[in-house]
């Protein structure tokens, strides 16, 4: 599967978008960035691995860090405005998730929250995934791939 099209997408409707990982770890980044062309509509990416990093990075609310862990669907829509802003693009979007090998924050491997933002609107899209460490990230760059392409080109 090729970003190719998502990327025309984007262009074609003159958006920018930012990216904030912490369980793809620069993966969908790298997934988006692999198209030629892709710097008309990457504006750049922020691997927030480290919890405290979602908020000094990328503005996500310190308690609401503190009481829900990192692995939540308001955390991810966070990082998705966060980057947004932080980077300047009109679109973010983020990974937030537990890809293993052990449960983290009360959260299994497999739970996945992945978040686009606009200045408009938001969705954010809980995934209980299967499989290995590897296969978990894989899905989730398809997951928000899909996401961000649904909820800003129709």
């Amino acid at each position: 599967m090729t970003a190719a099209p998502l990327i025309r997408g984007l262009a074609a409707a003159g958006l920018t978008v930012a990216v904030a990982e912490s369980l793809t770890g620069g993966a969908l980044t790298a997934y988006l960035v692999g198209v030629p062309g892709a710097s008309a509509v990457v504006r750049g990416g922020v691997v927030a691995y480290a919890t405290e990093l979602k908020s000094t990075l990328l503005g996500v609310d310190p308690d609401l860090l503190a009481a829900r862990g990192p692995v939540d669907p308001m955390v991810a829509h966070q990082m998705a405005d966060g980057v947004r802003d932080l980077l300047g693009a009109t679109v973010g979007v983020a990974t937030t998730g537990v890809a293993g090998p052990a449960p983290q924050s009360g959260q299994p491997v497999g739970t996945v929250f992945i978040a686009v933002s606009t200045a408009e609107r938001a969705s954010v899209r809980p995934l209980k995934l299967a499989g290995g460490r590897d296969q978990l990230r894989e899905a989730t760059v398809r997951a928000a791939a899909a996401l961000l392409r649904g909820a800003v080109l129709g």
